[in-house]
This record gives structure tokens, sequence and C-alpha cells, in this order.
């Protein structure tokens, strides 16, 4: 994700570190929310065998652990635009600007299918190629450094017309070939494609609607500039109109969601059918419940400073490392809790979509999930502080700016 900028334009320096900040720990905040979905992922019990949102077999707490981290990638997306906006009022050189986001767009995406692609299957041969949230990011980053001489009041409408519109879109595109049922799957929905008997292409994340995100986030980076009392209020107000946005639809089942709701055997249970919306591709309803959230995070700790927002904004500086490291320290603890629960090496499933355990008769149960998470989180602190320092203080190693 392109880094947060650390000064804009022309408002005072400590708007512009309180602005900052806000984003940071937001971001913080998302990326150890993430991590718990990836603890849950790799070491779950039943993570490979039960979807923990059908509401047939889940539990509320099973359910919860999954949905709350629906948060995390479209406030890291948002955030990449309205990081970039930032850092373009910042230096205000169009061209380097345009050969930043563009060399980083298609670093991000080979990124993906590749180191972080390693890490999470852990598989040498690489016989599953996933395109998830970094490869969207790194397409946006393109398109937004194709485009960077637009207006970013016009690039954001062209973004909040993605996320309005393109659940109008048949879930399966009218190509016969292999190739146009990819091409259209990469671009707007999820799909997943046997390449040969051993190799699996599955796009997670199709580009244009997160694509959209992220210019909506580009385009709001204006309000980033404004003072902090008019900018508490449009955040506020952005989160209001969002959420309202999502209740009215949402209940109205007219428009936004492929999903719908329906009531359960208990309230509980009905609530939680009403807010299972759809992240893959993200629909007009999820987008307004999650960027709504996130705007009223943003209007909270906007002028907040202090413990929590000191530890968050630790890792939201340093995204794209924990991201890289949080995925191998918890494949590599998946190995060994798995041999440690009595498999032997040689019964180790790698290959297509397989992360390396067995799907039933390993794995820890919720509580242990937690534990760990916070144990994950807590270990990481001091790195991702230390590399934090080390990227600041060395600010003439561009190669940084990278990871």
């Amino acid at each position: 994700m392109l880094q947060t900028a650390t000064t804009t334009a022309s408002p005072p320096l400590l708007e512009q570190k309180a602005r900052v900040s806000s984003i940071d720990v937001v971001r913080g905040l998302a990326i150890v929310i993430m991590a718990l979905d990836h603890v849950r992922d790799l070491l779950h019990t039943t993570a490979l065998v039960q979807d923990p949102l059908d509401l047939s077999t889940t539990t509320p707490a099973l359910f919860l652990t999954r949905w709350v981290t629906h948060f995390c990638a479209p406030t890291f997306v948002f955030l990449a635009g309205t990081s970039a906006y930032l850092s373009l009022q910042k230096d205000r050189n169009y061209a380097r600007a345009q050969r930043f986001l563009l060399s980083r767009g298609f670093w991000l995406m080979v990124l993906e299918v590749t180191v972080i692609g390693f890490g999470i299957w852990f598989d040498i041969f690489f016989r599953t190629i996933m395109f998830q949230v970094i490869f969207a990011i790194g397409f946006g980053f393109v398109v937004l450094g194709l485009s960077l001489r637009l207006p970013s009041r016009v690039l954001g409408g062209i973004g909040l017309a993605i996320i309005l519109l393109h659940n109008l879109l048949p879930p399966v595109g009218p190509a016969q070939s292999m190739v146009g049922k990819f091409a259209y799957s990469i671009l707007f929905r999820p799909g997943f494609f046997q390449a040969g008997e051993h190799f699996s292409l599955l796009v997670a994340y199709p580009v244009i609607p997160w694509l959209g995100i992220l210019l909506l986030g580009f385009g709001f980076g204006e309000v980033f500039k404004r003072a902090e009392v008019p900018r508490r209020k449009i955040l506020f107000l952005a989160g209001a109109l969002a959420l309202g946005l999502f209740a009215v639809l949402r209940f109205t089942q007219a428009y936004g969601d492929p999903s719908p709701w329906a009531a359960q055997k208990s309230p509980l249970l009905t609530f939680l059918s009403f807010i299972n919306v759809t992240k893959y591709a993200p629909s007009l309803l999820f987008t307004a419940l999650f960027l709504g959230l996130m705007f009223l995070l943003l209007g909270f700790l906007n002028k907040v400073h202090n413990g929590f927002s000191r530890f968050f904004s630790i890792y939201g500086r340093v995204p794209m490392f924990f991201y890289l490291v949080h995925w191998y320290t918890i494949h590599t603890a998946m190995l060994v809790m798995v041999l440690a629960q009595g498999v032997s090496w040689d019964d180790l499933p790698f290959g297509s979509l397989e992360f390396g355990r067995p799907k039933t008769g390993v794995g820890l149960e919720l509580p242990y999930i937690y534990l760990f998470w916070i144990c994950l989180v807590l270990a990481l602190y001091p790195l991702c502080r230390w590399y934090g320092r080390y990227k600041a203080a060395h600010p003439e190693n561009r190669w940084l700016s990278y990871l």
C-alpha cells in the first residue's frame, strides 16, 4: 500500500500530523483485525471444512470472528487511494507520482503471485495462483497512475459510479472461451479456473469493484486537507449516509447485494443474516456498511493521541511489511502445530488449493485462535516499530517505499 504522506501542502504542522495519524491508526487497526482472519484460516479446527458465515452450521462467535474482518479490505483499498492523494499533494510532481504509482502497482501485482502466494500456500511449484487484495491495489495504482491528470473529484466520481453500478453486471460474462471467462472474472466477478490437472487460478478480488473503492478514496483525500472541525463533520456525515444507505437498501432488499437476508430461528441469527453481505466481489451494501464504519472511526480518532492510537499506528505505518511477515509467521506456526499434533511430514498435503495441513483432525479451537492472534500481534510489534523507524530515518533508500 502506498505509504501515508507525513505532511500536506498548507495546514499547520500539528493538524497535518493529526490527520495522517488518524489514517495510520485506522489502517493499523484494520491490519491487526485482518491477522485474526488469517490465523483462523490456517489454524482453526474447521477452517477447511466449514463456512463460518453459513448460518445453518456456524455459531455466532465464529460468524462474528469472520464477519468483523470484512472491515479490513475496503479500509486498506480506500486508504491506499487517500494516501496516494496526500502524497501527490505533498510533492506536487505529477510525473514523479505517476512513475511511482505505475512501478509500485506493477510491483504489487507481481508480489501477490510470487512472495505473498508462496507465504499463503508454501508450495514451491506455485500450483495455486490466487489474485487477492494486493493484486487489486496494484491494478488500482496502475489505473490511477495513468489517469492522474484528471481532477481528483472526477476520479472520485468514477469510483462512486463503479461502486453504485457494478452490481448490475451478471455473475458470468458472455464469453465462451476459457480466456474470455477468466478475463471477465479478473475484471468483475470472482472465479475458479483449473489450468491443467494440477494448477489452479483463483480470482478472489476482481479488480474493477475494488478499483471503485480506491478511486473513491483518492477523491475523498481532499477532505483531509480541511481544518479539523469541518473534516470531522464530513467524516461523520459520510459515515451516517453510507450506513443509512446500507440500512434502507438492505431492509427493503431493493438493490445492492446478491445475497438476500431472511428471518431465522432466533432474533440474533436474523440480525446476522441481515449484516451478512457479499464481499466477493464487494457489493454496494458491503461497501456502504464497512466504509461507513471506517468513516466513523476516522472521525472519532481524528484527534486521539494516546496509547491506543500510538499502538495501532505502529502497524499502520508499515502495512506491507506486516502483511508479508505475518503470512510466513502464521504458516510456519501452522506446520509446527500440525506436526506437534501427530501428523508426519510425508502426510502433509501440498498442491493445488492445499495449505499443507489435513482438512480434519488437527487445529485449534476458537479461544486458542484468539490467544494465538494476540501473541502474534504483540510479537510483531517491536519488529514493525523497528522497521518503521528505519524507514523514516532512511528516506534516501527509495526501495523502502515499495515495502
